[in-house]
């Protein structure tokens, strides 16, 4: 259920009065499972709350300084660069202390800003007009860099609610001086201008999409710390290095890559080691890939291009052998039943929206019959018969053409 359709008639927020979990107006939610929890020493409560702006793309802790319960998904007015913005509650209580002590924040730092008051009509007013203005000026902010030929891509134009401060997000490759950019943007906007950089994969959660799994972009829903990808988490895991098919939408690698990563490297301590290659009577074996949910090594001959599934236990006394120096005849390897290499290939067939050519020759078929029982009938020297009585008729209002011209001349 959206946030629009909740239907408390409340005025906190979005109406959800704190239990709000679809997470469809905020895109890195967050659900607060201590919320509904008593707490016993109200003074050892932690005064920080944690604000999300621009559908929380962008999140900052304040200073709950008047002591005052601020649910969850509730517009309040906190301190702004020379004015005020507006923002929404996203955490409080002992979260909040967990996520200070994550991103190393002290809880009394001077630093952090004050949560003012809730946000009322005039400040709600203003804030959605300095909203208004984001898409036209990012159109016009991209005009002025093409005309000053910057090498730099604007992502993204942020308003504060006063309308006094703007914060323009770009991405480059190399150090772009922008001392003059900032001089037309302050001049043209009327506002205190801020730029700042980001990276790739923060241009793609901040635009969205979908992905190749057909879900919402991780980036743009629930991550937050980008690690480093590097094409070692895809070997270790048997994937081919195809670089159009390991990249996500802002051109690196998929972050997913790291999502499985820790569980193939614990199923691949027990394969044995060192076994890429292993020699026998007939010529040395090569290793092409593992498969850690049969505990199976694939090995090809150099006389075939056959691939061989050898246990590991089998690897294991092949290993023994050759450190003996002894080469064994055969790799010893296992056939797999038919039934599960049939129901392998029946895993990746794909059921939607094939179509036969034989349905396509028969709706065709049927289309030249129907169009055949619709022509008129032929007369008895292959011409069309002359209609009984039509409208060129003598007396229905017109001349009728000679009877020569009506029939078709026989072939």
């Amino acid at each position: 259920m959206s946030c629009t359709s909740c239907g408390t008639g409340k005025p906190n927020g979005c109406k959800s009065n704190g239990g709000c979990s679809t997470g469809g107006c905020n895109r890195l939610n967050v659900h607060d499972w201590l919320a509904n929890l008593p707490i016993s020493d109200l003074s050892a409560e932690c005064k920080i709350v944690e604000i999300t702006f621009n559908n929380g793309s962008r999140k900052e802790f304040y200073r709950n300084h008047s002591l005052q319960t601020y649910f969850k998904g509730e517009l309040v007015t906190v301190e702004g660069v020379g004015g005020f913005d507006v923002g929404t509650v996203n955490l409080s209580g002992e979260l909040v202390r967990l996520q200070l002590k994550k991103k190393g924040i002290k809880e009394d730092s001077p630093e952090i800003k004050k949560i003012l008051r809730r946000s009322n009509d005039l400040d709600i007013q203003k804030w959605k007009e300095s909203k208004e203005r984001e898409k036209p000026s990012l159109t016009r902010a991209r005009a002025v860099i093409i005309q000053m030929k910057l090498d730099m891509k604007l992502i993204e134009v942020e308003f504060q609610a006063d309308g006094r401060k703007a914060t323009f997000y770009y991405t480059a490759e190399d150090r772009v001086d922008f001392r003059e950019l900032i001089k037309v943007y302050a001049s043209e906007f009327k506002v205190k201008v801020e730029m700042k950089q980001i990276g790739l994969r923060q241009e793609a959660a901040k635009i969205g999409g979908i992905g190749s799994c057909g879900r919402e972009l991780c980036c743009s829903t629930w991550l937050s710390d980008f690690k480093s990808v590097n094409t070692t988490a895809a070997r270790y895991q048997n994937l081919s290095i195809n670089q159009v098919k390991l990249s996500g939408q802002c051109g690196r690698l998929k972050c997913c890559l790291n999502y499985e990563l820790d569980t193939y490297l614990d199923a691949l301590q027990h394969f044995p080691t060192h076994a890429e290659t292993l020699e026998l009577a007939r010529g040395r074996a090569t290793l092409i890939k593992k498969d850690i949910f049969k505990n199976l090594m694939w090995y090809v001959l150099p006389d075939s291009n056959k691939q061989y599934p050898v246990p590991i236990e089998r690897v294991r006394e092949i290993k023994a052998l050759n450190a003996k120096g002894q080469r064994p005849d055969e790799l010893g390897a296992v056939e797999l039943s038919p039934a599960k290499a049939e129901e392998k290939e029946m895993a990746h067939v794909e059921l939607v929206g094939q179509i036969s050519l034989r349905t396509l020759e028969r709706n065709s078929r049927k289309r030249r019959d129907r169009e055949r029982q619709q022509q008129p009938p032929r007369g008895p020297q292959g011409g069309q018969r002359p209609p009984s009585r039509g409208g060129n008729e003598p007396g229905r209002g017109g001349n009728r053409r000679p009877p020569q011209q009506d029939r078709r001349r026989p072939s």
